[in-house]
């Protein structure tokens, strides 16, 4: 069998279909995301069971922002970690926040009460967070650097609390050891 231009060109499509299915998080994103190493741009949030705030008013201090939904079971498993970490830190070295994309407002702001979570959390109205942060996954939790830059996202539930997470966060965040 002869391969002429035609037959390369089909190969060739085919080997890109496949290294698009095999690495489907390669090139998957969002509109607008910002990428690790890039700045956040400036967004208003608004408070899910508190006072709204713009996402620079927390330059300054690193900053770790869990985006995450009243209805994915694996954010539910992780918010009890999260409000250990964020009382462990208290706001000291990083700070902790999180971001719903929940569609409801009142189901967000439930499951925040029902969890006893006490860290600010906002509310992504017109998915312009969940665009910006690469959420394409939930629960999704991006580490920020001090200048606003994105460090770290990671996809998928953790034990926020544990040795290895903590390891992490101070790691990336360039802090003593607890």
């Amino acid at each position: 069998m002869r391969w002429t231009g035609g037959g390369r060109s089909l190969i060739g499509m085919a080997i890109g279909i496949w290294l698009l299915l095999a690495a489907p998080g390669a090139l998957a994103g969002t509109p607008g995301e910002v990428m690790v190493g890039e700045p956040l741009r400036e967004a208003q949030m608004n408070g899910i069971a508190g006072a709204g705030a713009k996402l620079s008013s927390f330059r300054g201090k690193p900053l770790l922002i869990n985006v995450w939904a009243s209805w994915c079971g694996p954010c539910r498993e992780e918010m009890g970690s999260l409000e250990r970490l964020a009382r462990r830190y208290n706001g000291r070295e990083f700070t902790v926040i999180g971001i719903s994309t929940d569609d409801d407002p009142v189901a967000a702001a439930a499951f925040l009460r029902k969890s006893g979570v006490s860290f600010a959390n906002y509310i992504d109205h017109r998915l312009v967070l969940e665009n910006m942060l690469g959420a394409n996954r939930l629960p999704l939790t991006l580490l920020i650097d001090a200048d606003g830059r994105v460090i770290k996202k990671i996809a998928g539930s953790r034990n926020w609390d544990s040795p290895e997470a903590v390891n992490l966060i101070t790691q990336a965040f360039r802090l003593k050891k607890p």
